[in-house]
């Protein structure tokens, strides 16, 4: 029984910290105790980049960003396909009876970029192509900056100045720095890492944790006003629907026979192309929805699938790891069987 509760440690940490956050949401909400605003938005995101700039091997990094195949796939699924997409199923759902406003909010999720921490930690929680996924996740936010203001423009008439310099000053800082301090400072203890192995993984697991913790703080602290509770559960079951086909749909297009992609590859591509970020998003929408009396309810779609796809990833980590770990294994059988 211990065992199995060591190896399952991580998806009861997830069980522990929502309950946690279901009790006293004030403790890690926005403004709250633990001032995620600080301690999530820079610390807990340096660390996690800090922490992939010294685990990572500065050749995988240089190949990773020459993979150009996986880096269009990722961009165009998550910046182009996804936004198609979710216009589609808005139109779909207008013939229903659902809130305007969240459907408005589904389209605005579907026009956001993907985030800067959550797709790095989940994969390398699995082991999977980590520097594809700092290389993706970092590049689709700076692209996000320009890109997401133009589809909001596109799909619901919205248009405002960004702070494009204060957003890019904020990703350098807590994206490209760490992950560039950890690179220089491997040099120099490369081989007291090789010889100690620190546990790199179970220090991003924590950070996951920690990051649950706060989203879902957020997540229940949050007024939702007078909205009707079948329309809030109907977008709730709508999000969940999209994220699992989403997560189904890139793992099958990333692992089919015409494929070329590893299986770390499709584990980066899995979770690189289907989040979408919070941190960015809420800046962005009060920034181009200012002055509108539906914000709140705008948002509210944004709100509930961060904390969903880091659920689903969350829960997703042994399952992806035993297919990686598998699937790993069979072409090293085959390459021997070659040769």
């Amino acid at each position: 029984m211990l065992a199995r509760l060591q190896k399952n440690w991580f998806l009861i940490g997830i069980v522990v910290v929502i309950s946690l956050a279901k009790i006293a949401p004030f403790i890690g909400a926005k403004g709250g105790i633990l001032k995620p605003e600080i301690t999530v938005k820079y610390v807990a995101v340096s660390t996690i980049f800090l922490n992939s700039g010294l685990s990572l091997k500065t050749e995988e990094l240089k190949s990773a960003l020459s993979n150009v195949r996986l880096h269009v796939f990722v961009q165009s699924f998550t910046l182009v396909f996804v936004p198609g997409l979710m216009s589609l199923i808005v139109r779909i759902l207008q013939f229903t009876s659902l809130n305007e406003w969240l459907l408005k909010g589904l389209l605005v999720v579907g026009c956001m970029p993907p985030p800067v921490s959550s797709a790095v930690i989940l994969t390398k929680a699995v082991g999977g192509n980590e520097a594809a996924a700092i290389f993706n996740s970092a590049f689709g936010s700076f692209l996000g900056i320009f890109v997401t203001p133009f589809l909001l423009l596109v799909f619901l008439g919205s248009s405002s100045g960004v702070p494009f310099l204060l957003i890019v000053a904020q990703l350098s800082m807590t994206v490209v720095c760490p992950l560039l301090v950890g690179q220089f400072l491997r040099r120099y203890i490369k081989d007291w890492m090789e010889e100690t192995k620190p546990p790199f993984g179970t220090i991003s697991s924590c950070v996951l944790l920690l990051i649950i913790y706060t989203t879902f703080c957020d997540t229940f602290s949050q007024k939702t006003g007078d909205i009707d509770s079948t329309d809030l559960l109907s977008v709730i079951v709508i999000i969940v629907l999209l994220q699992c086909c989403l997560l189904a749909l890139t793992f099958s297009l990333a692992t089919m026979k015409e494929s070329t992609f590893t299986p770390a590859d499709a584990v980066a591509i899995m979770f690189a192309s289907t989040h979408k970020s919070l941190t960015l998003g809420i800046p962005m929408l009060k920034i181009v929805f200012a002055g509108y009396n539906y914000l709140s309810l705008i948002s509210i779609p944004l709100l509930i699938y961060h904390p969903v796809q880091i659920l689903l990833g969350g829960l997703l980590v042994p399952v992806v790891k035993g297919w990686m770990l598998s699937a790993q294994q069979k072409e090293k059988v085959a390459v021997n069987a070659a040769i």
